[in-house]
């Protein structure tokens, strides 16, 4: 028997991907911008990023950059968008995988 992927397993994986780490890039150039004193992201980008499905992204930079861990809406909204994301995502592998 051969385990078989479908394309679009594939292609959503790879979108996640991708955008997770884009998501990670915008987070930790922040951070290089706020110790500069350089001109910042908007936290309105970073959330689009997180809610398009990059929370994973913006949540690891969080912690390994240790950057807006103290904001609250980024403490518990990114933790809530990638509960989103989770779900949304969750529920297009499931659909396609009917």
């Amino acid at each position: 028997m051969t385990l078989t992927i479908p394309a679009i397993d594939l292609v959503l994986a790879g979108w996640l991907i991708v955008l997770n780490a884009i998501a990670y890039a915008i987070m930790a150039s922040d951070k290089r911008r706020a110790r500069k004193g350089r001109h910042r992201v908007p936290e309105r980008t970073l959330f689009i990023w997180a809610a398009a499905g990059g929370a994973l992204g913006i949540w690891a930079a969080m912690r390994t950059k240790r950057h807006k861990t103290q904001h609250a809406s980024f403490k518990f909204g990114v933790p809530a968008l990638l509960l989103l994301n989770i779900a949304v995502y969750g529920a297009l592998f499931y659909l396609f995988n009917r």
